[in-house]
């Protein structure tokens, strides 16, 4: 409520942006990144070790400190290896446990303490502990120092890639099916897809031809923000890289653009299981058919706003940008451990922001940068609980088989919050070295979407409801306000 009367005095204040946008934000371009914990890139920010050899970071007089890992949970810290620092040397890691059961046991009733047991990669368990700091994500850092990011952000519910990509877009993870089917158990009964409709961990859309056809097919019911952009006469769009297919077999789209990621295998561009507008009839595009046009980007047509990120820059380029845009990098450059890394991150985010700072929608942009899970890398915050579950298949947070104590109207099967995760504000309008501590979520970014754009709620259990205000990240008495900030792609550091 305070949110909207907020919005509502400062589309007083500045009349000219009328209905278009309640804010002077009249683009927003989320940069929907992989599997980091707060922690695991922001531990003992703005303190960077500075060793010889990797770029330097050195915070300004002033800047804020964050709720990071201090003395005592560095040196004195419960879990069975302590928190330690990853160099620029070690930046390609191991991919770790973060399916929905094993993140709960891993912060074991508030204790905190399960992390190397229940997340670790068996190859390495104990690096599941380790932390990187601003001599590796550089350009993180001085995004942070010179704009806004929070440090009481969430994942909407506990989980993999799929949950946090759903809650991205609807704050909604039941109302799940698979060819028919409510409950789904795969890999030999081991891991658990579906549950009462409830959708729990990874697996492809049904409304995508380049979804593999041995995982069972999940398609959801109910609204998305897409939806509700298309009632509102918003243009938007997702734009991922590796969308556009190679070719096309007997009408069906074949996506086999890839890359070689950090673990030196090839991994494909596009990962259907992180396109969550392909697990709704109404927004997929299963063909992966082209817009029709430059101009018909973030409107209506064939593609049905979703495209290649090559779209997204010819639409840029053009000068018709759209008002919402959601980017997937390339696989290799979305940071997931494993198969990606921060430094093929940075170069990825680097490149991106630099290119749109230089757009004249700049004056008027909004850039988020957040994370789809945390990989089950450590991070020393529980969650609060604001839905309760009591499963016991899938729960084990505050003990065996629940999440809190379910009530009745709490959907089981959607623990949430689930673990912390960065988030990260660039705009003009940002506030400037900031750190807001105000209570987020991944659905904090729809319900900025909702109000910004005069929309309706998502309803029918969307954590849209719930959602916390990011307009404390925001100042928007900076009228007129045009700060850049260039950074070179491989350094994160400041462009001489």
């Amino acid at each position: 409520m305070r949110f909207l009367v907020f919005l509502l005095s400062i589309s007083v204040l500045i009349p000219a942006y009328g209905k278009e946008s309640a804010t002077p934000i009249k683009h927003l371009v989320v940069l929907f990144q992989e599997n980091n914990s707060f922690d695991h890139y922001f531990a003992t920010y703005p303190k960077a070790a500075n060793p010889p050899g990797e770029p330097a970071f050195n915070a300004v007089s002033g800047t804020p400190t964050v709720n990071g890992l201090n003395e005592t949970l560095l040196h004195n810290n419960r879990n069975s290896v302590k928190p330690f620092r990853l160099s620029r040397q070690q930046a390609a890691t191991f991919d770790h446990i973060h399916e929905t059961l094993n993140e709960q046991r891993a912060y074991n009733r508030g204790l905190l303490d399960g992390f190397v047991e229940h997340a670790g990669n068996s190859k390495q368990p104990g690096q599941v502990m380790g932390y990187f700091d601003g001599n590796t994500v550089t350009a993180l850092w001085n995004y942070a120092q010179n704009f806004a990011m929070s440090d009481n952000f969430f994942g909407t519910t506990f989980g993999p890639s799929s949950i946090g990509a759903i809650n991205l877009i609807s704050g909604q993870t039941a109302g799940a099916s698979s060819n028919g089917k409510k409950t789904v158990i795969a890999s030999k009964g081991k891991r658990i897809i579906l549950k009462n409709g409830v959708f729990i961990s990874n697996s492809d859309p049904e409304f995508d031809d380049c979804s593999n056809p041995a995982t069972p097919p999940i398609r959801f019911s109910g609204k998305n923000v897409g939806n509700l952009m298309n009632q509102g006469g918003v243009s938007w769009g997702w734009f991922a890289g590796g969308f556009k297919p190679t070719t096309m077999n007997n009408g069906k789209a074949v996506c086999g653009q890839q890359h070689m990621g950090s673990d030196g295998r090839p991994v494909p561009d596009y990962l259907q299981h992180h396109e969550p507008f392909q697990y709704y009839a109404s927004t997929a595009n299963p063909h992966h058919l082209p817009p029709s046009s430059k101009e018909m980007i973030g409107h209506q047509d064939q593609a049905n706003h979703q495209y290649d990120l090559v779209d997204f820059w010819d639409a840029a380029d053009s000068g018709n940008l759209p008002s919402v845009s959601f980017l997937k990098a390339p696989s290799y450059r979305d940071g997931h451990a494993g198969y990606s890394n921060p430094l093929a991150e940075q170069t990825y985010l680097v490149e991106t922001i630099n290119r749109l700072q230089r757009l004249p929608e700049w004056k008027s942009m909004a850039i988020f940068i957040a994370y789809d899970d945390s990989d089950g890398w450590y991070d020393h915050v529980m969650p609060p609980i604001v839905n309760a579950s009591s499963d016991k298949d899938i729960d084990a947070l505050t003990g065996v088989g629940h999440c809190g104590k379910a009530k009745k109207g709490d959907q089981h099967g959607r623990c949430g919050y689930g673990p912390r995760l960065p988030f990260l504000v660039i705009s003009p309008y940002a506030k400037q070295n900031f750190v807001d501590h105000s209570l987020a979520d991944q659905t904090s970014i729809i319900r900025f979407i909702e109000e910004n754009w005069g929309l309706e709620k998502i309803g029918g259990g969307s954590f849209d409801e719930k959602a916390g205000s990011l307009a404390g990240l925001f100042d928007f008495s900076r009228e007129g306000a045009d700060r850049r900030l260039f950074l070179n792609p491989s350094t994160g550091q400041l462009e001489n």
